[in-house]
């Protein structure tokens, strides 16, 4: 299995704040970011989970 990066605490409570279904698109994305992304830093950055490659946002999700 591949290697995964942690999942910051402010992600793990972003997710459970949205409504059903988007809370399992949310997970998806974020388990899915995870494992292709395993040396990336996660966090909340402007309201909503970003990934960053040597400190440079990559990846994020938010809900319009």
């Amino acid at each position: 299995m591949a290697n995964t990066a942690a999942i910051d605490k402010g992600i793990e409570s972003y997710n459970p704040g949205l409504l059903e279904t988007e809370r399992a698109v949310a997970e998806l994305l974020t388990s899915k970011n995870n494992r292709n992304l395993p040396d990336s830093e996660n966090k909340i950055w402007h309201a909503h989970p970003v990934w960053f490659i040597d400190g440079n946002p990559n990846v994020e999700f938010s809900k319009l």
